[in-house]
């Protein structure tokens, strides 16, 4: 009930690297703590790490582990609890392995998760674009189902307005002022998109390419939500943001820009305007939180796709 002989638990440096940079002392704080952490699940769930999946989440690590009584395969996830991460265990137990990874057991006050094994080499970013999207909006399809009876998801409007007040705060970083105009067209835009709520969905909440897995018991499954509830626009826009480094590389990006959000609010029956409104909110949130954790090379790409809408 441990590593195999001679293996250490490492954390990998993209996680280490991304918890530093957004968290500060508190994260360094989690990371030194990750090893010990990982190994008292190991031994409380019977488990033995075979590898740590390299280079891993940005918010997690990722053990790639099999049970000692079945040698039954399965991934370990340790994740630093957020007010977006911390129901993942929620989402996953109301989907019921229904378009997303089965859970086997969870201990959410402490952020550790037991799940089905899925092949995590192969993302349905490894797809050609038209490809993956027809795939995604199908998985979406059997995501957004409405939740239970009181259940404890955040709402799209109060995390729309917790978002709000975080881009207000981040206007005045330095590499932000060229885009000022476009971020208050931002908070204009979610505020008149809050004043209404046309439908309350359980949503995966970071839905894209890169977390979408290949599957045995099914073709694609959803992995790391930070799940929300409210109407299917809100998911829909982290898909139109796929691949923006593609889409900065090739000609037209404004014109390839329009037809992928056509594209995906004719597939999907979205408003075209609600779904435009929220991918450029969430585009220049996102622009933003890379700007404050010092990474100006992805803030100038969500800022400039952003542009684009």
């Amino acid at each position: 009930m441990s590593a195999l002989p001679g293996q250490q638990i490492t954390v990998p440096a993209r996680l280490a690297d991304t918890v530093q940079a957004h968290e500060g002392e508190a994260g360094r704080a989690w990371l030194a703590a990750l090893p010990a952490l990982v190994a008292t699940y190991l031994d409380r769930w019977g488990l033995t790490l075979e590898r740590i999946g390299d280079p891993g989440g940005l918010t997690s690590l990722v053990g790639y582990v099999h049970r000692d009584d079945d040698l039954s395969p399965a991934v370990l996830k340790a994740g630093l609890l957020t007010p977006e991460t911390a129901l993942e265990h929620e989402a996953l137990r109301h989907w019921a392995g229904r378009g997303a990874v089965l859970l086997v057991d969870a201990d959410p006050a402490a952020g550790v998760l037991l799940l089905e094994r899925l092949h995590g080499d192969i993302p349905l970013l490894s797809l050609a674009e038209a490809k993956a999207m027809l795939e995604a909006v199908s998985l979406l399809r059997r995501l957004w189902v409405p939740p239970a009876e009181g259940h404890p998801f955040r709402l799209v409007r109060d995390h729309a307005a917790a978002l709000s007040d975080l881009v207000r705060e981040r206007r005045s970083l330095p590499g932000a002022q060229d885009a000022l105009p476009l971020v208050d067209e931002a908070l204009e835009a979610a505020a008149a998109l809050t004043v209404s709520e046309p439908e309350r969905l359980l949503l995966h909440g970071d839905f894209h390419h890169g977390n979408v897995l290949a599957a045995d018991r099914s073709p694609w499954l959803a992995i790391d939500p930070k799940p929300v509830v409210g109407e299917r626009a809100w998911d829909l826009a982290r898909l139109v943001q796929d691949r923006m480094d593609t889409l900065a590389g090739s000609p037209g990006q404004r014109a390839a820009v329009r037809r992928r959000l056509n594209s995906l609010a004719d597939a999907l029956e979205v408003d075209r305007d609600r779904l435009r409104g929220w991918t450029l909110f969430r585009t220049v949130s996102a622009g933003l939180d890379s700007l404050s954790a010092g990474d100006r090379d992805s803030a100038e790409l969500y800022l400039e796709f952003a542009a684009w809408l």
